[in-house]
């Protein structure tokens, strides 16, 4: 089932690259007590992931941040040594919190997974944008598959 608006966020761990290297992080410590924007992409280092999602969301992080929201995170179905690597690539690291699903458990507890095995890419995650506060989502702009426009920052920063 697909979480929707006025869901919990489910319980998992993840990775969470900054540039001391990786640590694991629950869901609790990521999305408890605070307002978190969570974007997904299907994966680091891919065109539109890199040339427009992550992009702006770096552009609009000020203008989240004085609407209320704590954390700005990206997440990937890729291991934390891609996307500490597509973090330091963007000049992002410790800017947005880059999170790893490297099994993509956490994206298949959301009902938000993608199956893109026939393209050589295995289950990633849709892309997708969420406002969660305090673990509970209030926003969720998942994409058509090739669209671009209900997950990028302007799309949440109109919904905060």
């Amino acid at each position: 089932m697909t979480i929707k608006v006025g869901d919990r966020i489910p319980s998992a761990k993840l990775m969470h690259v900054t540039a001391d290297g990786a640590r694991e992080v629950t869901t609790e410590e990521i999305f408890g007590g605070k307002t978190v924007v969570l974007f997904a992409v299907p994966g680091a280092f891919t065109p539109t992931c890199s040339i427009k999602h992550l992009p702006g969301f770096l552009e609009h992080l000020d203008a989240l941040k004085a609407k209320g929201v704590d954390t700005v995170a990206c997440m990937a179905v890729n291991d934390q040594f891609v996307m500490e690597a597509w973090a330091k690539s963007q000049n992002a690291i410790d800017k947005i919190m880059f999170l790893a699903d490297g099994s993509g458990l956490f994206t298949k507890a959301l009902g938000l997974e993608f199956d893109l095995t026939a393209r050589g890419l295995g289950i990633r995650a849709q892309r997708f944008a969420m406002i969660v506060k305090d673990g509970v989502v209030t926003y969720l702009g998942v994409e058509e598959p090739g669209g671009f426009e209900v997950s990028k920052a302007e799309a949440v920063l109109a919904a905060l």
